[in-house]
């Protein structure tokens, strides 16, 4: 995978950028950490500028976004989850993400597409939601482009100050991901426990 992405953007330049983030989004398992950091260090070896990098990767991220976001559109929540019942093992999703990720944004708004640009993993599943539920479009497009704006100059950034040792950078914010997925699944556990004892709690019905 690290191979495939320094090939793909040393030889592509800024389409190359454009073209990984846009994938990264409709395919979870492409880690956008990697590409990020690795496009901020190739401003420090190359004539790849920082500033057009950082607004590549994020014209990647909205584009792989409306991608998203159109299909869900299209679509609908139970095409879309027959979809992930047939492949989200090769997309690393499940049902009940979906599920998870249409009740976050129903409960939370507009605010989430813009934080959850920000998280590992969720960044790509927000367009779902709010596709599915038919969020305005042009609300859509500015939250999803502000939120990974922040994201890809954080870690471009980051890339480029570190120039050689970008792979430290990769690294610390790998291990970030990997917390992020573990209070994830904590908090899975939690709302399953939860939930049973309040169905073992519960009184029953008269016959």
């Amino acid at each position: 995978m690290e191979q495939w992405i320094t090939q793909i953007m040393t030889d592509f330049g800024y389409f190359g950028v454009f073209f990984l983030i846009m994938i990264e989004n409709l395919f979870p398992p492409i880690p956008s950490e990697l590409i990020l950091t690795f496009g901020g260090f190739m401003t420090t070896v190359s004539p790849l500028n920082l500033v057009m990098v950082i607004i590549m990767a994020t014209f990647g991220s909205v584009v792989g976004a409306i991608l998203l976001y159109s299909i869900s559109l299209y679509f609908g929540k139970e095409r879309i989850k027959d979809f992930v019942r047939k492949y989200g093992r090769i997309l690393r999703l499940k049902e009940s993400d979906i599920d998870k990720a249409e009740r976050s944004f129903l409960k939370y708004g507009g605010r989430t597409v813009f934080v959850c640009r920000m998280v590992p993993l969720v960044r790509s599943l927000i367009s779902i939601p709010a596709g599915m539920t038919r969020m305005p479009f042009l609300k859509f497009l500015t939250l999803t482009t502000l939120g990974s704006l922040i994201w890809n100059t954080v870690l471009i950034s980051i890339g480029a100050l570190l120039g050689e040792s970008f792979g430290k950078a990769a690294a610390v914010v790998d291990q970030f991901s990997l917390i992020v997925y573990l209070l994830i699944g904590v908090g899975v556990i939690s709302f399953v426990i939860l939930f049973f004892k309040k169905r073992a709690g519960a009184p029953l019905d008269d016959e």
